[in-house]
């Protein structure tokens, strides 16, 4: 071989790997792409199939569930919630019967794959139980699909392990993402809860694909109207006290509650006893909402309601915002342990909203002119990071989901740290 000839074949291998690269690059971009489109289109259907749902099962034309609410008849909410039961034990025993089940999140994130159409399938039938009222979040939903897609995408463009990873994560955060119109919350999710990292190429491809998600559902602008609607939130000291002593209380019943969500998930049925369960389920369901119509759906009418209270009733609203707390965490334990699957996101929201006001209200007890309202915001944002384990996608959801809280960052941070460490301690605690 002469000095010529083994100079190019020097310079070619020396190249080689620099394409290979440069391959691999484009392949990937390609992919985040495709992948936020994706999961944009998965988060405006499940929205809009939600909306229709909701609209044809409770009779309504504008507004949320609650609107329905105080006008459906007490005997058709039992109904509507055995009828939930019996499509939704019909759907997954079939799922079940048929094939593998549902892939759980994390599994997928750590590279399991996640078949689509049946992934679709599960999707499909969550939202339309939730739609008729069962108390779970719609957000599972998009997340699995987006999953799925970017996960099926990966594959066809030959991504390597890693990137598949970051992918499939950035899939689910952006279905979260495109369904409600909060990008931010779909980054944190998919960083923090799935990747447990923030390097920067998970960064920058969570950017991306949670901002693509939302530009596709969306358009260039977020949601005009908030999801929950809270009025100016005032700082004051007795606000920061009040989070730095209630904040690990809080804490500690978030953890508590997401315990017990996963306890209960490991049991829920999925052979053909779903075909009782879920029915009988969600019919105690909606025998509960006979008195507490606030339980149904995915947690909005509970939260709002309870910001209603506290800036119209005061203190006298005690009673009912406990009722619906335990009426609340109950249903929803209940849904799940019956064999239904959903999102506990916004039923944590509820939650932390009906524990925050309840300390809010005592406090002003104490301290005359504390603003309770406040504690409704601070109390969700720190519950449901406590009980989710992600504290900054808690925060995220909560900040995006009111368009509020600037005023009071200060105290909510305060809080959601207490929580945090609470949290944490509860869950390494010795249990012999």
């Amino acid at each position: 071989m002469t000095a010529l000839e083994l100079r190019d074949v020097n310079l070619e291998t020396s190249l080689s790997p620099t394409i290979a690269g440069a391959s691999a690059l484009r392949r990937f971009i390609a992919a985040v792409v495709l992948a936020g489109v994706a999961a944009g289109i998965t988060g405006w259907a499940c929205a809009h199939l939600l909306h229709v749902m909701e609209h044809l099962v409770w009779s309504f034309s504008e507004g949320h569930l609650l609107t329905a609410l105080y006008t459906i008849p007490w005997w058709r909410r039992i109904l509507t919630l055995g009828a939930a039961g019996l499509v939704g034990g019909v759907s997954w025993w079939l799922l079940h019967r048929t094939g593998p089940g549902p892939v759980p999140m994390r599994q997928a994130a750590a590279g399991e794959r996640m078949p689509v159409l049946r992934t679709i399938w599960h999707a499909v039938t969550q939202i339309i139980v939730i739609a008729m009222g069962a108390s779970l979040g719609r957000e599972v939903a998009p997340r699995e699909v987006g999953a799925a897609v970017s996960g099926w995408i990966s594959d066809r463009l030959g991504l390597d392990a890693e990137d598949r990873r970051i992918l499939v994560a950035c899939g689910a955060g952006a279905g979260l993402a495109a369904v409600y119109g909060i990008p931010l919350s779909g980054i944190m999710f998919a960083l923090e809860a799935l990747l447990a990292t923030f390097s920067a190429r998970s960064l920058a491809s969570a950017l991306a694909v949670s901002g693509i998600a939302v530009f596709v559902s969306y358009g260039w602008s977020r949601p005009q109207e908030a999801f929950y609607k809270l009025p100016e939130l005032e700082p004051s000291l007795a606000l920061v006290v009040w989070a730095l002593v209630c904040g690990p209380l809080i804490g500690l019943a978030g953890a508590v509650f997401g315990a017990a969500v996963k306890r209960i998930e490991r049991s829920r049925p999925t052979s053909a006893s779903l075909l009782w369960s879920l029915p009988l389920g969600l019919t105690l369901v909606g025998t509960v909402s006979v008195w507490v119509p606030w339980v149904l759906g995915n947690g909005h009418p509970t939260t709002q309601t309870t910001i209603d209270q506290v800036t119209q009733v005061g203190p006298a609203a005690l009673g009912l915002i406990a009722l619906m707390l335990l009426a609340k965490a109950g249903a929803t334990l209940l849904t799940i342990r019956a064999g239904a699957w959903g999102g506990t996101l916004n039923p944590g929201i509820a939650l932390g909203a009906c524990v925050g006001a309840l300390t809010g209200l005592v406090w002003s007890l104490i301290w005359p002119g504390f603003p309770v309202v406040a504690c409704v915001f601070i109390g969700a944002a720190a519950f449901l990071g406590a009980s989710i384990s992600a504290p900054l996608t808690g925060f995220a959801l909560v900040l995006e989901l009111t368009h509020s809280g600037a005023t009071v960052l200060v105290p909510t941070v305060l809080a959601i740290a207490g929580a945090t460490a609470a949290a944490i301690w509860w869950r390494n605690r010795p249990t012999h």
